[in-house]
């Protein structure tokens, strides 16, 4: 999805007749895209990324059929899918569930689905380097997740992230509130391996986590995550003061914490960390939205 580099590649693999050299194009392709640093993490117009995410996401798709276990491409699309379906389709859905539960309904089936792709997607990743791991994974999560090692986590975090999004966005479901021991396993596992990948994006997505599970938060587990988080990024990240506020706050009916928190996120300068400003507008255009509908989220004064 690197611009330039995809187009030159994609083409010589199109132009391409000959079978071998049409494999190794896709697979330099996938070798890039591996290696991350996406210009998509530091566009400052977040419709334009949504724009361009799905035919991004397809193309993808369509050199991890002539590819299928190249694991920079799985990769690619477990991140791509699951990000494009945060930031597209799970903002329509907390908006439709307001007013209009038909819509929702429908919504909610398909970020789930698109959630489970990109989670799937990173499992077969994981699986060909650690054969087994997805059966092993249903039946002993905390055993199965042993035989992973360090360079395995961002591959751990995308394919945890897309299950447990999945999750919570499904909590009437009980068939998938039944998997959330296999994200934890997953996310804990990460963290036992690299407790400081990603500027703390671990903790973060396990506060995350918490609020996807039946019953109130351990808000003590949540806080020291939050701590963690917050020192790894430097409090430079909007989205963990979001989390906490929807997380902890909204459970807690703690209208002045969470007011507290959001404009915190609110207040982040963007442009001081470019390689995460997209996620910083997504994050504080979620923010804008929660503080709008506060009196309906918190009743009371407290």
């Amino acid at each position: 999805m690197r611009g330039l580099v995809l187009t030159v590649a994609m083409l010589i693999a199109l132009a391409s007749q000959a079978c071998s050299v049409r494999k190794f194009a896709i697979n330099k392709i996938g070798d890039s895209l591996a290696q991350g640093g996406s210009t998509y993490e530091s566009d400052e117009d977040v419709e334009l990324v949504r724009g361009a995410l799905p035919f991004g996401l397809k193309l993808i798709e369509s050199l991890i059929a002539e590819s299928p276990n190249h694991k920079g491409l799985l990769f690619a699309a477990s991140q791509g899918f699951t990000s494009f379906s945060y930031i597209d389709i799970q903002q329509e859905l907390d908006i439709a569930a307001i007013s209009d539960l038909d819509a929702a309904r429908q919504l909610r089936t398909r970020v789930r689905r698109l959630y489970l792709r990109g989670h799937i997607y990173g499992m077969t990743a994981l699986e060909l380097a650690h054969p087994g791991l997805s059966r092993q994974l249903e039946a002993d999560p905390k055993s199965a997740v042993k035989v992973l090692r360090k360079p395995d986590v961002p591959l751990i975090y995308w394919t945890a992230a897309g299950l447990g999004l999945a999750i919570a966005a499904s909590k009437d479901d009980v068939s998938m509130l039944a998997r959330i021991p296999e994200v934890e396993a997953l996310l804990d596992r990460a963290l036992e391996l690299d407790p400081a990948w990603n500027s703390g994006a671990l903790h973060e997505f396990w506060i995350v986590l918490a609020a996807a599970k039946p019953g109130k938060p351990d808000a003590e587990k949540v806080q020291s995550h939050f701590v963690n988080a917050f020192e790894l990024s430097k409090g430079q990240r909007a989205s963990l003061f979001v989390s906490f506020a929807e997380s902890v706050c909204i459970p807690q009916q703690n209208r002045e914490e969470f007011t507290r928190f959001i404009e915190k996120a609110l207040a982040i300068d963007v442009d001081r960390t470019k390689e995460i400003r997209l996620l910083n507008l997504v994050a504080q255009r979620r923010a804008r939205w929660l503080l709008g509908r506060v009196d309906d989220l918190i009743l009371g004064g407290n």
